[in-house]
């Protein structure tokens, strides 16, 4: 997939360990746009060239020493941008931007998630994205692939997020660094199977979030009937394009991966475990959402669960939405007043929450949360429903001690305004 992706929109024949020159569809600018601009005014630069550029102004907590807006900058040269409180980068981007079988480049690995849409996703130097915003093009070498076979269906309250720490634990980074090393190119996870088809495409971007964490990347999923419903949800029907391998396409590894078989796992201290293992310990603080964290789903599931709960004496519970759109479909559904009733904080969607700069753990016990772990020593990140059995208990253990899974229904009617995005 990631060969027809490149082989659409290169300049020549792609040969193996040389960089081709090919053209982009979009430019999104998360870490540091304002150098990325600066290299493309260098370059030329005057409106944006690739169908679509965006920058993401992440800072929604300010203080004397954070930057200045940058949309005045951003938008004389004719990109859009996402403004403070618009949500996390990587679900906006996924329910309002990205598209199957296009190429996007970026500073952020974390939009290694979008491929879980079809979207091949590649963070590039600033040089670079700057002469992609100028020009449209931008110079890569072509990927080797490594398949991932998924088979069977996830079981109540197994997460998303146990199967992404499934992977890591398995020694996906050994398998990707060993074909890297072969074949002197960067790797790309392509995940498939009969078991994919299951998986929501929000699900899908949480295991393709995984691919920076192992070495890869990028990753992605083919764009089946699941991607053209998300589509059609997000009144995107027309992005829509089918995406999949061709039959019997040469992979450099095959890999597979019973989703049946996993267990709810935690990530501490670096290492992947059963959440058994952590069991009975006492936690301080929950942060549920952030970046590609959790699910609207899981958000509803949480809420279901925590109904007429309280959250115990020590404990901060804090709700960190991943997109506008998320947060709006819980106010509007009832989800939101019955996580705030349980006793959950409602934070702004500021990147720096992740690293715990703008929230510390308030005690001695364990901070969990749904972010990729990015901070002090005593996080724990686990899936939305061991969050939930947290607030339930105070204390982690197993999700499934809550015996009976919650049935709960997404709705299909989404606002899509994009009040908080300007162009």
């Amino acid at each position: 997939m990631a060969e027809k992706i490149l082989a659409g929109r290169a300049a020549g024949p792609a040969r193996a360990k040389h960089e081709v020159d090919v053209k982009v569809d979009q430019v999104v600018l998360v870490r540091d746009p304002r150098r990325a601009l600066a290299e493309g005014v260098a370059a030329g630069l005057k409106k944006a060239s690739p169908e679509v550029s965006i920058a993401y102004d992440t800072v929604c907590v300010r203080d004397p020493s954070s930057p200045a807006p940058l949309a005045t900058e951003a938008l004389s040269h004719g990109l859009s941008v996402a403004r403070a409180g618009a949500g996390f980068p990587a679900p906006v981007h996924l329910e309002r931007f990205a598209s199957p079988a296009r190429l996007a480049v970026t500073d952020e690995p974390r939009l290694a998630a979008l491929g879980g849409v079809g979207m091949l996703t590649w963070v590039v130097p600033p040089s670079a994205l700057g002469h992609a915003l100028a020009r449209g093009r931008v110079r890569l070498r072509p990927p080797r692939s490594i398949q991932v076979q998924l088979t069977g269906k996830l079981r109540p309250f197994v997460g998303a997020r146990d199967v992404a720490f499934e992977w890591i634990r398995r020694d996906l980074a050994g398998i990707v660094q060993r074909v890297a090393t072969s074949s002197e190119s960067p790797v790309v996870l392509e995940f498939g199977g009969p078991g994919a088809r299951f998986l929501s495409v929000a699900e899908r971007a949480i295991l393709c979030a995984v691919a920076p964490h192992v070495g890869a990347v990028g990753a992605l999923f083919g764009s089946d009937e699941r991607t053209e419903v998300f589509l059609r949800d997000e009144r995107r029907s027309k992005a829509h394009r089918s995406l999949a391998p061709d039959a019997g396409a040469p992979f450099e590894e095959v890999v597979s991966l019973d989703l049946g078989a996993v267990d709810p796992l935690v990530r501490h201290q670096g290492s992947i475990v059963p959440v058994r293992e952590l069991a009975g310990k006492p936690v301080s603080q929950v942060l549920l959402g952030g970046d590609t964290g959790s699910t609207l789903r899981e958000l509803f599931v949480v809420a279901t669960l925590l109904k007429s709960k309280r959250v115990p004496k020590g404990l901060d519970f804090l709700l960190a939405a991943p997109s506008r759109q998320m947060l709006e479909v819980l106010a509007e559904s009832g989800a939101l007043a019955d996580l705030i009733a349980t006793g959950a904080r409602l934070v702004e969607p500021d990147p720096r929450i992740a690293t715990g700069l703008l929230y510390p753990p308030p005690g001695p016990g364990l901070s969990l949360t749904t972010c990729e772990p990015e901070g002090p020593a005593n996080v724990v990140v686990a899936s939305a429903e061991t969050l939930a059995y947290a607030v339930a208990t105070g204390k982690i253990g197993d999700p499934r001690a809550f015996k009976r899974p919650v049935r709960v229904t997404v709705p299909r009617v989404l606002p899509t305004d994009d009040v908080f995005v300007s162009r």
